[in-house]
């Protein structure tokens, strides 16, 4: 289906073609002032120094050659030359009612089905999630579903750090605790055990000790970096422990990421890259794309037109080590055999712009990726206390993510058995459904590349602009569903979206109209805040039309089929944008 907007601009379009006017002039906006009319075009103002005319003598003439036109109830010359607009109320219906009809709610198809690789998520095994991790595995899955249901082919990759010095640290602070472990006798050649030597609990709690011990031990450290060379050269023990340490790691952060619905379709990690690193690394020499700077291995990524220092990329360091930047340039490698993507976008922290910028200048400039292949990064801000701070516990410390979580839930909890009774079990299931909106939502209202308050009061209120408000607004309309089925009438009967009659139909209407529109908006500049917006000005709406309108009272069978119908619909579209933003809602609050 066309958008409503472009539907509406080339009819004003066609008009200023034939007054003679070029087709640039008929683009029409939705009204920023939406008491005077519902739509504008400010085309007449620009015109008039290219026509020589006054711009309101201009929009007259195209509000003549419109006054008969069947998509307009009203249009209007206002000096001194905006045309106001506002769409008739038949128009309206029969879009919507193609909309209702049509399976994806009005968004087309893309002419193209690109293949987008998403990069998000990026937890390091052996350590939990923390309230740090949230932002990239929100925004991403929600980035993911957007894309995909643009019509894109998608593939989500958690990408593992696994590779480093961390994994050296955690063998050799385990050798001094369990210096027995098979995994440290060179001389053994039998079969490994299949149970890890160590629980997840010890494991998270091996890491930190091990990075203070490196901190204040300079001889610790040195075997730390021996261990992790010898890992990364094959050392049989040290890989098997290594296997150990990922699948007891995995198992946990599976568990963390689908109490927050997110899911993965690749668990890729760092050391999955490793293999490619030494063919590129000769590939940027033989073509003289590297050069030594101060023994380092490194790649110019300046430009002309730069305003600020863009340090060269480097390779490898001067011991022949890989960075960051190695890893991700080996990774890109490996995407493009595997997947030959036309996008492969990054999520990850707002202070990493400069890395994304060299590793993504590098890759164009090497001919690691097509000209054509588009990389994105989508730096995201800090998630705050109320003190304006990066987020703590009370005694000062990261947050894990699973006691944010339980935060969040508990808070609903307690807001549910205040209003509701209901079993403690139930009232727990939906505290977690409700409260997941509320810290998706709380995170997605706001751009990715600001920062944000984290409000447990504000984000769990089931008033104003909040996830638990959104879902209310779904659960009151499932209720009047119900309630129009136990009269004994069939739901499926109730399916036409009739002509609006009154003011607040027909502004319910006119923001369902916007969908299609803000999905491209969304996909496009990679935006789930536009879906949240949207959400919040639909349910206003609605719960407008719902305080103005007898529905279940309404004793015109036609008319009272034609609500049903209006309201089934806007359900449909708020489940799907909650969809899109990665959570959903319950059948009662």
């Amino acid at each position: 289906m066309e958008k409503i907007l472009d539907l509406i601009s080339k009819e004003i379009t066609d008009a200023f073609i034939a007054c003679g006017y070029d087709a640039k002039y008929g683009k029409v906006t939705i009204s920023n002032r939406p008491d005077l009319c519902e739509y504008q075009c400010n085309g007449s103002m620009a015109a008039a120094k290219e026509y020589k005319k006054a711009p309101f003598m201009i929009a007259d003439e195209i509000v003549e050659k419109l006054k008969d036109n069947p998509v307009f109830e009203q249009i209007e010359s206002v000096k001194p030359g905006f045309i106001n607009i506002k769409l008739s109320n038949e128009f309206l219906g029969r879009y919507i009612s193609d909309m209702n009809n049509d399976a994806r709610f009005g968004v087309k198809e893309p002419e193209k089905v690109k293949t987008i690789v998403i990069d998000y998520g990026g937890p390091n095994v052996a350590k939990p999630l923390h309230v740090g991790h949230l932002r990239s595995a929100v925004i991403g899955e929600s980035v993911k579903r957007i894309c995909r249901f643009a019509g894109h082919k998608v593939i989500g990759d958690v990408h593992l750090g696994d590779w480093g010095l961390q994994m050296g640290l955690i063998i050799t602070e385990l050798k001094y605790r369990k210096p027995e472990l098979v995994y440290f006798d060179d001389t053994y050649t039998g079969e490994y055990p299949k149970e890890a030597p160590f629980t997840i609990s010890e494991l998270e709690e091996i890491y930190p000790a091990a990075s203070a011990k490196s901190k204040v031990d300079e001889a610790f450290k040195e075997e730390a970096k021996e261990a992790t060379h010898l890992l990364q050269q094959g050392n049989r023990g040290y890989t098997a422990l290594w296997n150990h340490i990922l699948n007891v790691s995995v198992s946990d952060l599976r568990k963390n990421y689908d109490n927050l619905n997110v899911e993965f379709d690749l668990w890729k990690k760092e050391s999955d890259a490793q293999p490619y690193v030494p063919d590129m690394v000769e590939y940027f020499k033989k073509n003289n794309y590297a050069y030594i700077s101060e023994g380092a291995l490194v790649v110019d990524v300046k430009e002309d037109t730069d305003t600020k220092e863009i340090p060269p990329c480097i390779v490898l360091k001067s011991d022949g080590s890989s960075l960051y930047q190695t890893t991700d340039l080996a990774t890109i490698v490996e995407r493009m055999k595997l997947f030959n993507p036309d996008h492969i976008i990054y999520l990850a922290d707002k202070r990493q712009e400069m890395h994304f910028v060299q590793v993504f200048r590098c890759a164009k400039k090497t001919g690691l990726v097509y000209d054509d292949t588009k990389l994105t990064f989508i730096g995201f801000g800090t998630m705050n206390g109320k003190d304006g701070k990066p987020f703590k516990t009370r005694e000062g410390g990261v947050m894990r993510l699973e006691y944010l979580i339980k935060e969040i839930n508990d808070a609903v909890y307690e807001k549910i058995m205040q209003n509701r009774e209901m079993s403690e079990e139930e009232a727990r299931q939906i505290a977690k459904t409700v409260g997941l909106s509320a810290l998706k939502y709380g995170d997605l209202s706001n751009q990715a590349a600001k920062d944000y308050i984290f409000d447990t009061d504000r984000f769990t209120s089931f008033e104003g602009n909040t996830g638990p408000y959104i879902l209310y607004t779904i659960v009151r309309i499932k209720s009047i569903l119900t309630k129009y089925a136990e009269l004994g009438n069939d739901i499926s009967d109730a399916h036409v979206i009739r002509t609006p009659e009154t003011e607040s139909e027909k502004s319910l209407m006119l923001q369902l109209s916007k969908f299609n529109d803000v999905i491209e908006q969304a996909y496009e500049e990679t935006a789930p805040h536009k879906i949240c917006q949207f959400i919040y000005d639909l349910s206003n709406a609605f719960n407008h039309f719902y305080h103005e309108t007898k529905i279940i009272a309404e004793t015109d069978t036609d008319k009272q089929k034609g609500y049903i119908a209006l309201i089934s619909f806007t359900k449909d579209i708020l489940e799907k944008c909650i969809d899109l933003l990665g959570f959903s809602a319950p059948e009662r609050m």
